[in-house]
């Protein structure tokens, strides 16, 4: 099952102004994550493949975040 993201604006929103109206849709749609969703599920992934993937995502953001903080650290 997928997700369903249910993204609208309204052009009250934007006071009649379309150029806004559009960046405001295209903003609400990468916080949706629509695009990435849909690139994501283009091909099957088997679900050890997957939980690969977010490992290493885990420990990059760690990884990241460690260093953020020894950044800190260091300019006190």
């Amino acid at each position: 099952m997928s997700k369903v993201a249910n993204v609208e604006v309204k052009i009250k929103e934007t006071r009649g102004d379309i150029s806004r109206l559009i960046k405001k849709f295209m903003k609400k749609c990468k916080k949706e994550r629509v695009l990435e969703d849909y690139l994501d599920r283009r091909f099957y992934e088997k679900p050890s493949v997957k939980k690969r993937k977010a490992k290493i995502r885990a420990k990059a953001a760690a990884r990241k975040a460690e260093a953020e903080r020894n950044k800190e650290l260091d300019i006190k």
